[in-house]
């Protein structure tokens, strides 16, 4: 049996947004709700990547070194 996964809450708020852009986004039939949180929650995702990137910045820079100096692990076993 499928398990369906539950709605998210919605909350309302205020916000400002470019009187252009909302008229344009209008006029095409765009839901402007549902594009500001697609837009945000891409957001919350680029700044996640970049947090956990600078976080992890000297073990990825290691793993870098060592690729540079040895090749890639298991590399003559690749297939392409």
């Amino acid at each position: 049996m499928l398990q369906s996964t539950p709605k998210p809450q919605r909350k309302s708020v205020n916000t400002s947004i470019d009187s252009q852009l909302i008229k344009d986004a209008k006029a095409l039939g765009i839901n402007i709700s549902r594009a500001a949180e697609a837009g945000i929650a891409k957001a919350i995702a680029a700044e996640k990547t970049r947090r956990w990137q600078e976080e992890n910045k000297e073990a990825i820079q290691s793993s870098n070194e060592y690729v540079r100096r040895n090749g890639l692990p298991l590399a003559k076993h690749r297939l392409f």
